[in-house]
């Protein structure tokens, strides 16, 4: 038994470094004075951080990322919530099989997704528009919001809201009043997920956006494909400890979830 317990935590400690170690080699090349990509760094400097905080193009692709990210954050949950309050309350078998076609977008291979949204956008001049791009991200997002809420709504007790509606409110108010509170974790998850997809989004970014709607996810790629520019190192900096802080928030938000629930209890 001891021996099994120890591969085991050998191998779960091989993979965490494997998980890891693009990010202990490219954060330090963040702070790199060399005019390549060098590691370990000849000198410190926080050249790179200046060159893209005072590049003009490249905060517009920050800005368009960031309003998309949030947008279709917002959009995804208030959407996704409502899909997985009906999915929950239904007993219809096919609306339930219906939770499959929210899920298409975590089945079928991301390529193939940014190719339809492509020929689709290309019929209806959504390309390189920041209507399409919040759309298509929506869509990406829209798998978790409904499962981190379907999550939440399953722990949730119906009988409350049985009781609400028999004391004269309607379903609208009995969900903003006595389902919401108690499942706001999931929904704040959801939405976090959903933002951090949003924001890390390459593949589909590649395809439809451009000109000044370009994000910065598809601005580092045109990057490296031209030249491999060490500002890029500080931009991957901070989108992972953008990426780090959201991960934080969301185990935050899930551990005064379930103290909650123990105080309840």
């Amino acid at each position: 038994m001891i021996p099994s317990r120890f591969f085991l935590y050998g191998f779960v400690a091989l993979v965490l470094v494997w998980l890891m170690v693009p990010v202990v080699i490219i954060v330090p090349m963040s702070f790199s004075d060399s005019r390549f990509l060098a590691f370990p760094p000849p000198a410190w400097s926080l050249r790179w951080y200046e060159a893209y905080l005072g590049s003009a193009a490249w905060m517009q692709a920050t800005r368009v990322s960031l309003i998309v990210a949030f947008a279709s954050a917002v959009i995804a949950t208030v959407m996704g919530t409502a899909a997985a309050y009906a999915l929950n309350m239904t007993s219809s078998r096919l609306v339930r099989n219906l939770q499959v076609i929210l899920f298409l977008p975590l089945v079928v291979p991301i390529v193939i997704t940014a190719v339809g949204i492509f020929f689709i956008y290309a019929n209806t001049g959504l390309l390189a528009t920041m209507t399409g791009l919040i759309l298509a991200n929506v869509m990406l997002g829209l798998p978790y919001v409904v499962t981190s809420v379907l999550v939440g709504l399953r722990k949730f007790d119906p009988v409350q809201e049985m009781v609400s509606r028999s004391l004269g409110m309607n379903r609208f108010r009995t969900f903003f009043i006595v389902t919401l509170p108690q499942i706001r974790p999931s929904v704040i998850s959801g939405m976090l997920f959903a933002f951090i997809s949003a924001l890390d989004e390459t593949v589909v970014a590649l395809f439809i956006s451009g000109g000044e709607y370009q994000t910065l996810t598809k601005r580092m790629f045109t990057a490296l494909r031209d030249e491999i520019d060490p500002t890029i190192a500080a931009i991957s900096s901070l989108l992972t400890a953008t990426s780090f802080i959201m991960v934080m928030l969301l185990s935050l938000n899930a551990r005064s979830a379930g103290n909650r629930r123990n105080e309840a209890a």
